[in-house]
């Protein structure tokens, strides 16, 4: 089974329709967030030529310290990505850094003692793109989510703390509820996968000529993967970044 997929410069240029089609309605209901879909457009051009480029050097020199170094950069860059959006939460890089280097060890450790990924290039860096992406997104989720309910139940945590809780017992309810929103996104998509979308990972797969069964079975490994890391981050996260609520006589703050 052969199968190809190229994007001539033409298509390329023109593929910018899309992006008009958004500053569009942006402009017609006064969104404001134009500024915004250029900066992602220019953005992810720029970083996805460089990246493009880097990695076919990394593919050919198949390197096993300059993969390990990849796969470091590839969870730092995720790490920083959720620092910057934790809205001032205190060592929030740190929280991040730990959270998805947790995950997407547990993960990539388990994939490959298992065999479904073996230590090269072309399968770590990409893999642990994906692992670390979905970590950085639920991150992300649980940070918003533990501000909002810690300013939505800040009477109760106070109440609970006045009759003798400590700041852990105080904020129980509210960690179990961001684990539960950090994790939500996968398992979702995980409920409609193949009824509602294809997979990239999948649909990849079968365009480079891989038997669709195959793909299948790797994307239902991806698919377990993403809840597995999404759990083990968000539980890191909100157990870690709970803490930044409190001052040091347990007393909140927010």
């Amino acid at each position: 089974m052969q199968a190809s997929l190229e994007v001539s410069n033409l298509s390329l240029v023109l593929s910018t329709v899309l992006l008009f089609i958004a500053f569009s309605i942006d402009f017609k209901e006064g969104i404001g967030l134009g500024k915004d879909i250029l900066i992602a457009g220019v953005r992810a051009v720029i970083q996805l030529f460089f990246v493009g480029y880097v990695l076919s050097y990394v593919f050919k020199v198949d390197n096993d310290l300059l993969t390990l170094v990849m796969v470091m950069l590839v969870i730092f860059n995720a790490s920083y990505n959720a620092h910057t959006s934790s809205e001032g939460i205190p060592n929030s890089f740190k929280v991040s850094f730990l959270s998805i280097g947790t995950g997407t060890v547990i993960a990539l450790s388990i994939m490959f003692f298992s065999g479904v990924i073996k230590w090269t290039p072309t399968q770590m860096v990409p893999i642990t793109g994906m692992v670390a992406a979905n970590s950085m997104t639920a991150i992300n989720v649980v940070y918003r989510s533990l501000r909002t309910q810690f300013e939505d139940r800040r009477q109760q945590v106070l109440e609970k703390i006045a009759l003798g809780a400590d700041p852990k017992q105080a904020s129980k309810s509210i960690l179990r509820d961001s684990i539960q929103t950090g994790m939500a996104p996968p398992i979702e998509r995980t409920k409609t996968v193949g009824l509602v979308s294809l997979p990239g990972m999948m649909s990849g797969l079968i365009f480079s000529g891989i038997d669709p069964a195959q793909a299948i079975r790797y994307q239902i490994v991806v698919m377990f993967m993403l809840i597995s890391v999404a759990a083990i981050s968000s539980f890191i996260a909100s157990y870690m970044a709970y803490r930044s609520f409190f001052n040091e006589n347990g007393q909140l703050t927010i």
